[in-house]
C-alpha cells in the first residue's frame, strides 16, 4: 500500500511538471471575470426573486 502511494506521488510530480501554469495577469483577468459574472448573475436572481414574492405575495392576499 505504501509502495503504490509513492509511486503515485512520484507519477503525479511529473504530470505538474507538464503544466502550463497561466500568469499572473492572466490568473488575475480570469478571476475577474468570474467575480463579473458572479455578481450580475446574483443581482438578476435578485431582482427576479423581489419580483416573484411580489407575485405570490399578492396571490395570496387575495
Amino acid at each position: 500500500m505504501l509502495g503504490k502511494a509513492k509511486v503515485f506521488l512520484s507519477e503525479v510530480k511529473v504530470e505538474v511538471k507538464k503544466v502550463t501554469w497561466p500568469s499572473r495577469k492572466d490568473a488575475m483577468g480570469g478571476t475577474m471575470v468570474v467575480m463579473v459574472v458572479v455578481l450580475i448573475i446574483a443581482v438578476f436572481l435578485g431582482i427576479v426573486d423581489t419580483i416573484l414574492s411580489k407575485i405570490v405575495e399578492a396571490l395570496i392576499s387575495g
